[in-house]
């Protein structure tokens, strides 16, 4: 009975290797090893920003074997994401269904680092964490990490349940060179802005803070339970911080409405919608309320 059970396992695990491969294609974009990619819409590529080395002139090696051209349609280096479109159309593109990856489940990371075809490494899913802040000024709100061996060129491919889902796509180009996965819904969202605007807005204030907590009596003046906020220790000169009209010694608790309890909130607030857009930053002066309308700059 027990060998049933395994020989089902592998089974279900080459079956799964084979559905999520026939998306998984080889992208070619830098002088050394060519990298993996993920086929999410008939003309569109997504992979690791890291190993698109040049924006033109990329080839592809699709699922059936064919080479065909793609240029760079938008790119992050903050979430380490790239969408390259194709030249001309992969053709039926395999039906990718994503799900989110639970600690202890056991997946496949999938690439095709070679025309010789996809490669894999099994592993299981070791921690879900975030978020954490990446060079470049990005953030990643939560990532995937896996105890499988990420070989060279593995980076851009998926990360794959044993049912064939797709977890997330891998890269090694965000947390010092060791191999996280960046979970499926993210790198997605951020796939369908690159693809409308090229690349992702990310704001910024120009100020120094640090954390506090907030007194009983400010946090009644806030009309909500909010233990913490920023205070400012500095302001930049020139800075949309100094024209909105911060000051040193404001205690800033919420953005766009959002409250803001410590550094990465207040990040992970000034990305998107707000850069480049007049928002209102909400701060404690002496204890009482204010709002203040700040235009946030644009890194």
């Amino acid at each position: 009975m027990g060998q049933n059970v395994l020989v089902e396992l592998s089974d279900a695990l080459a079956d799964a290797a084979e559905k999520a491969g026939k998306a998984t294609v080889l992208v070619n974009a830098r002088r050394r090893m060519p990298a993996s990619g993920i086929v999410y819409a008939p003309d569109l590529i997504l992979t690791a920003d890291h190993v698109v080395e040049q924006e033109t002139d990329i080839t592809i090696i699709l699922p059936d074997g064919t080479e065909t051209s793609a240029n760079l349609a938008g790119r992050d280096a903050g979430s380490d994401l790239a969408v390259l479109k194709l030249e001309r159309d992969a053709g039926s593109v395999a039906e990718i269904t994503k799900s989110p990856a639970r600690l202890g489940q056991i997946a496949l990371v999938l690439a095709r680092p070679s025309p010789d075809g996809i490669e894999a490494s099994l592993g299981t899913v070791s921690a879900i964490g975030g978020p954490i802040r990446t060079g470049h000024g990005g953030m990643l709100e939560r990532y995937i990490r896996t105890d499988s061996i990420s070989y060279p060129g593995f980076s851009g491919g998926p990360l794959v349940a044993a049912d064939g889902t797709v977890l997330g796509l891998n890269t090694s180009g965000l947390a010092r060179g060791a191999a996280i996965t960046i979970p499926a819904d993210i790198a997605w969202k951020v796939a369908e802005i690159l693809v409308k605007h090229g690349h992702i807005k990310r704001g910024y204030l120009g100020i120094r803070s640090q954390t506090v907590e907030i007194p009983n009596a400010s946090q009644k003046a806030l009309k909500r339970n909010q233990s913490t906020g920023l205070l400012v220790v500095g302001v930049e000169n020139d800075s949309p911080a100094s024209k909105g009209g911060l000051i040193v010694g404001d205690i800033l608790v919420a953005v766009a409405s959002e409250p803001v309890l410590h550094h990465d909130e207040l990040f992970t607030r000034l990305s998107g919608d707000v850069a480049g857009k007049s928002t209102p930053i909400e701060i404690l002066r002496g204890g009482q309320p204010q709002t203040l309308n700040v235009l946030i700059g644009e890194r």
